[in-house]
C-alpha cells in the first residue's frame, strides 16, 4: 500500500514573471497542497513565485518549510513567516536539505536556478540517488521548450525513453499531483546498450 504524499518541494522563480497566470498558478498550487495536508518545502524567500506559493499555502493553513543559503537571505529576502526557516551555508546544502525533506518535486516557472534545480532532482531520480517523482507545472506553456528538448535528448540517443517518461508535466496542480501519486520508479539502467540505439 502506497504511503500518502506528505511533502512536496516546489522550485520557483524569485521573480514573478510577466504573465499574471504564473502568480495565479503558484497561489493555486500553494492552496491545493495546504488543503491536502501536504507540507510545502521551498527555497525560503518571500519574493517572486517562491513567496507567492508559500504565502498561499500559509493562508490556507498549510505547513511551509523554507531553506535558504546565508548569502541569499538578504537578496531573496528570507521569508520570516514560514512554519520553519532553515539558513544553510551554501546552495549545495540548500538543495540537499530540500531533497531530504520532500517526497516529490514540482517546478513552477522560473529562471536559471529553477531549471537547474528541477533537472538536478530529476537526474538524481534517474541515477537512483533517490526514488522521488519530479514534474513541472506547465503554466501557459512555459515548459513546452524544455519538454521538447527532453524529447530531442531521447531522439539523439542520450536518454532511454523510459527515463524520459518519468519526467512529469501537467498544466493544473490537481492533475500533476495525480501523476505524482501514480508514479513508479523505473528499473531500467541509465546506460544505453546497442539495442537501444
Amino acid at each position: 500500500m502506497r504511503v500518502p504524499l506528505a511533502s512536496v518541494c516546489v522550485f520557483a522563480g524569485s521573480n514573478p514573471g510577466r504573465n499574471p497566470a504564473y502568480e495565479e498558478s503558484a497561489a493555486h498550487l500553494g492552496r491545493v497542497l495546504a488543503l491536502r495536508g501536504i507540507e510545502l518545502v521551498t527555497g525560503g524567500g518571500r519574493v517572486g513565485l517562491m513567496g507567492t506559493v508559500a504565502d498561499a499555502a500559509l493562508e490556507a493553513g498549510g505547513r511551509v518549510t523554507g531553506v535558504i543559503p546565508r548569502d541569499l537571505a538578504d537578496l531573496e529576502i528570507a521569508h520570516r513567516g514560514l512554519s520553519e526557516l532553515l539558513v544553510v551555508d551554501s546552495m549545495h546544502a540548500r538543495k540537499l536539505a530540500m531533497s531530504d525533506r520532500a517526497q516529490a518535486f514540482i517546478a513552477l516557472p522560473g529562471g536559471f536556478g529553477t531549471l537547474e534545480e528541477v533537472m538536478e532532482a530529476f537526474t538524481w531520480t534517474q541515477l537512483g540517488i533517490h526514488a522521488k517523482p519530479v514534474g513541472v507545472l506547465d503554466v501557459a506553456g512555459f515548459f513546452g521548450p524544455l519538454l521538447r528538448v527532453l524529447g530531442s535528448v531521447v531522439d539523439a540517443g542520450f536518454v532511454h525513453p523510459a527515463h524520459r517518461s518519468q519526467f512529469l508535466a501537467a498544466a493544473e496542480p490537481d492533475d500533476l499531483l495525480e501523476e505524482i501519486r501514480r508514479w513508479e520508479p523505473t528499473t531500467i539502467s541509465k546506460w544505453l546498450g546497442p539495442e537501444d540505439r
